[in-house]
């Protein structure tokens, strides 16, 4: 199916690794002209190598940040495509989290998304055609303790965009969040260590019962996630937007 995206520009943050490299080769894939963000150089230069030609642009900056925004929108100001990510804030027991780790969470996963979205919509209403994705958690449908503050930035950030969506969609610009489960990342990695070490038991062990209770009894592939964004980037989206597409191979019981 063509997706019709050839020649049209998107920004990915968090690309170098991951969900959002995942992305961005997906994208390239489709024709996109990329440019991609993160904040390390030498994992940065490395993804935009092995995404070759469709990378316009890597830019290392810290996108929670006003000149880590401003570094990318400057290589990019009028991006057709957005997709929002940032790794996410450490798990841990919420007692011994002070204000400073709220902030830090609030600015990378609720705030810097909803700059870059305010500095790109405009032109996005204009050219009458945009796509923001915001990649954000299972833990928006179900919240997980020790995830407390990824549950609150990313909760926040899910109920900004219910309410944008809704009056930018006439213009055919289209605001939508991809919620992964349990993907083969480094960050899945570092979840696992940190609930094995909560629990008193071996990272393996953890492992197990997570693949066992899942349905697929495995854990998400990168480049299916990567796959699930390029469609809600596509012209044969159009009619899709405020929604949270949960993927994670049917771990999620509820209904809604």
């Amino acid at each position: 199916m063509d997706f019709y995206l050839r020649g049209r520009t998107a920004i990915v943050c968090a690309a170098s690794l991951g969900l959002g490299k995942a992305c961005a080769l997906a994208l390239g894939g489709e024709g996109v002209d990329l440019v991609i963000a993160a904040r390390r150089p030498e994992p940065l230069a490395a993804a935009a190598t092995e995404i070759r030609s469709k990378t316009g642009a890597a830019i290392a900056a810290d996108v929670t940040t006003e000149e880590g925004r401003r570094r990318l929108l400057d290589a990019c100001p009028s991006p057709d495509i957005l997709v929002n990510n940032a790794g996410g804030p450490p798990a841990g027991d919420f007692r011994k989290f002070g204000r400073e780790d709220w902030i830090k969470a609030i600015d990378a996963n609720m705030l810097a998304p909803i700059e870059l979205i305010k500095a790109t919509i405009d032109g996005m209403i204009a050219r009458e055609f945009g796509r923001v994705v915001n990649i954000t958690s299972h833990a928006v449908k179900a919240p997980i303790g020790f995830l407390g503050l990824s549950n609150g930035a990313r909760a926040g950030l899910t109920g900004f965009v219910a309410g944008l969506s809704r009056s930018v969609a006439e213009h055919n610009v289209t605001i939508n969040n991809l919620l992964p489960g349990t993907f083969e990342t480094d960050r899945l990695k570092a979840n696992l260590e940190a609930l094995a070490k909560g629990s008193g038991r071996e990272v393996g062990v953890v492992t197990e019962e997570i693949l066992a209770a899942n349905p697929t009894r495995r854990f998400g592939r990168p480049e299916e996630f990567g796959a699930a964004c390029a469609f809600l980037c596509s012209a044969q989206a159009s009619y899709i937007t405020g929604q949270n597409l949960l993927i994670d191979g049917g771990a999620y019981p509820g209904l809604l």
